[in-house]
């Protein structure tokens, strides 16, 4: 009897580890030892990342602790845009800045500079490297975005209806949809 129970137990931590692993490969996460998680499904974030120079706050989704570094992962949960010429997926642009500025909040609060961050969809995850380029483009982006914040003139950028009405600032815009 008492091998009996032992066998089951042993089957029944093989079946979850096997599931748990499922779970990683699906949410597009490497191995690694997660040390932090905004995903809901584990428990409140208590802080973001935060750099007060920049200020930039930031919460990814899961940090995990590889060799290399600490990398930022960022789940989505719309497919990956189609190139309407050649088919090929390809992460929107925002999203690669969303995943550099982690990764610019991960070297500032730990010291450590990530090599890359992974963008998850449900139909591709890509591994975008963190290069210096990278971080320039985002620091160029922060210092337009601080100078369109001081001129309070800046101009809507996009034609999305669905922006506009989660937009923060939509009832003071002039230009909303």
């Amino acid at each position: 009897m008492i091998y009996f129970v032992a066998l089951t137990l042993v089957l029944l931590a093989v079946i979850l580890l096997i599931r748990a692993g499922r779970r990683q490969r699906s949410l597009g996460m490497p191995v690694g030892r997660r040390v932090y998680s905004d995903s809901g499904a584990w428990r409140r974030v208590e802080k973001p990342l935060y750099d007060a120079d920049l200020r930039l706050t930031g919460k990814p989704d899961y940090l995990i602790e590889q060799k290399q570094g600490i990398v930022p992962v960022e789940v989505k949960y719309t497919p990956a845009a189609a190139n309407p010429y050649g088919g090929h997926v390809y992460p929107l642009r925002g999203h690669v800045l969303q995943l550099a500025s982690y990764c610019l909040l991960v070297e500032r609060a730990g010291g450590s500079r990530p090599p890359y961050g992974l963008i998850h969809y449900p139909n591709r995850t890509f591994a975008i490297d963190y290069t210096p380029e990278l971080e320039a483009e985002l620091l160029d982006l922060l210092a337009e975005m601080r100078r369109a914040e001081q001129r309070r003139d800046a101009e809507r950028s996009h034609n999305s209806k669905g922006r506009c009405r989660r937009c923060g600032y939509r009832s003071l815009c002039d230009q909303r949809l």
